[in-house]
């Protein structure tokens, strides 16, 4: 049995004039599926989600047990997907996905840095944290809330990557190991703009040094006539 659960209603009426009905009633519609079995269209209450989402130390991958709904009621599953109103936020839609407790799952598991780059505290670098999350296999009662990577040895020009996670027992990962994770760059340099010596004049030195050349010409003739 898992910590959470989430009451929720089977339904057989779908498209988008009865998610309005829905929401406009203070709940949204979802959908539950499972391997080797058909989706099933539901509805569940927007907060009692968020609550799970927002309070569990796992998030997105909280074990939940389902309430209700005919034959899926007591079905252990994980959040797969929520849709959110793009300005406010609010949940629009889940996918609930049903999970076997003894099978392995595919899962995204956050990395959570530890510790500051030497490259950093002693050279002035800047830590560039490239990828924050990474696909792992495991049971669905053994996924870990995230995963812990020291890099306080990580020196100016230095890369972290997938291969040097550490990994709790029984974890797999699945992205490919040499994707960086983590590095030390060199703070960027912003060039002073010098004029090259062989700059054109600006517009209009020309033309007043060619009527000064003319000027002197003029003025030879002139002596020249005297």
């Amino acid at each position: 049995m898992a910590d959470y659960q989430l009451a929720i209603e089977t339904r057989t009426d779908t498209g988008k004039g009865v998610a309005r009905k829905l929401r406009a009633a203070g709940r949204i519609p979802g959908v539950f599926y499972a391997g080797g079995t058909s989706p099933h269209a539901i509805t569940l209450d927007p907060s009692e989600l968020e609550n799970v989402i927002t309070t569990s130390s796992a998030g997105m991958n909280t074990l939940i047990d389902l309430k209700g709904g005919g034959e899926l009621d007591g079905k252990l599953v994980l959040v797969k997907d929520v849709q959110r109103e793009p300005i406010g936020g609010e949940l629009l839609h889940a996918d609930l996905y049903g999970v076997d407790v003894t099978r392995t799952i595919q899962v995204s598991v956050p990395v959570h840095l530890i510790g500051t780059p030497i490259g950093v505290s002693q050279d002035g670098g800047i830590m560039d944290h490239a990828l924050r999350e990474v696909e792992c296999s495991c049971l669905p009662t053994a996924i870990p809330e995230e995963l812990r990577l020291d890099v306080s040895e990580l020196a100016l020009g230095a890369s972290l990557h997938v291969r040097d996670i550490p990994l709790p027992e029984g974890i797999e990962v699945e992205s490919h190991a040499d994707l960086p994770v983590v590095s030390v760059v060199a703070p960027r340099v912003e060039e002073e703009e010098t004029p090259a010596e062989d700059e054109e004049p600006a517009e209009g030195e020309g033309e007043a040094g060619a009527d000064a050349a003319e000027g002197d010409e003029a003025s030879k003739g002139d002596e020249t006539k005297e």
